[in-house]
């Protein structure tokens, strides 16, 4: 069986890819705070690092929606429909879980036995197998159908990744790899708490900076952490929330308002309007907005409200689930 669709490019928006640099830079730099631990089944979830074992899991119908659809707003889950009759399943199998434990956290890999799941099957309307798919952000994408040459494989995963950060801001789960055997989260034995960290007198600063209403120096001092720090989510946080009330500080809410009502195509106006909503707490709505704004423009403009939409995510927190609903929402009006 020869294998098909290898090739993404009708997924990548090349368009976007330049102006996403900015959204890609960020997940690459969260990536090493972010925290998961497994779930109910050993498919990880949000807290602690995984150990690379929990990176490849089996799934079935029942926990369908919890590995793998939940999960895809976090990592981009490889889907490897498979059998043990099946010959070159047994050559591809392998393989996939090589890579998936060599992208360190930007891959999780799901097989699923289709002698044992026949409704899936169905669903993805698979004729034959090996049969490769994705997950990202709860849509589904084909991959390829039979056995690929490893070079192959490893080109379309590193198409997969690149689409999830740039398009999402998806980036991927933290790995551990001396937590085999180890629950994830635990401490080890004889560990303690962490001391104080060595930015906390600067992080004190810019807290003190935006009570004082200083937004400027709030967002100078979390960047000062983040330049020998990128990782620390602390700053990140803060400099995301003093970003956003720095936007918003001297804006005329009435007239933002009626521009954006006047025109949902002008970008400017709904970009400027969606800080107004996330600002006063109006969480959906600030999404919903830049979701509607993607969905009603194209090139710049519409690139333009998916980033600040990624840059918004970030003020609330990956964890968040408004934050999964709005990343599947951005997915279903991008592909």
């Amino acid at each position: 069986m020869q294998p098909r669709n290898m090739s993404m490019s009708g997924v990548v928006d090349l368009a976007a890819v330049k102006a996403a640099g900015e959204a890609k830079a960020k997940a690459e730099q969260a990536r090493a705070e972010a925290a998961r631990q497994a779930a109910q089944g050993g498919a990880p979830a949000s807290a602690g690092a995984v150990p690379p074992s929990a990176l490849v899991i089996d799934v079935d119908e029942a926990g369908f929606e919890r590995d793998v659809l939940q999960l895809s707003a976090e990592v981009p889950v490889i889907l490897d429909f498979w059998a043990e009759w099946c010959e070159p399943c047994k050559q591809l199998s392998p393989l996939l879980e090589r890579l998936t434990v060599e992208a360190n956290g930007r891959l999780l890999l799901a097989k699923v036995d289709v002698d044992s799941n026949q409704m899936l099957m169905q669903q993805f309307g698979i004729q034959g197998i090996p049969a490769v798919f994705a997950v990202v952000a709860g849509q589904v994408l084909p991959l390829f159908q039979g056995v690929a040459p490893e070079q192959e494989i490893r080109a379309t995963l590193a198409q997969l990744v690149q689409v999830a950060e740039e398009r999402f801001g998806i980036i991927g789960i933290e790995v551990d790899p001396n937590a085999e055997g180890v629950p994830a989260g635990a401490p080890a034995d004889g560990a303690h708490e962490a001391p104080a960290g060595p930015y906390d007198a600067l992080l004190e600063a810019a807290v003190d900076a935006l009570d004082a209403g200083d937004l400027g120096g709030a967002v100078q001092a979390y960047k000062n952490v983040l330049a020998d720090d990128p990782a620390n989510t602390e700053a990140k946080l803060g400099l995301a929330q003093a970003e956003l009330l720095a936007r918003v500080k001297d804006m005329n809410p009435q007239a933002v308002r009626t521009a954006a009502a006047e025109d949902p195509k002008d970008t400017a106006a709904q970009i400027a309007a969606a800080d107004l909503d996330l600002a006063g707490g109006h969480v959906e709505d600030a999404f919903g907005r830049l979701v509607d704004t993607v969905r009603v423009t194209a090139g710049a403009d519409r690139d333009a409200a998916r980033v600040r939409l990624l840059e918004l995510f970030e003020v609330i927190g990956a964890d968040d689930p408004r934050v999964a609903a709005a990343r599947t929402a951005l997915a279903r009006v991008l592909f």
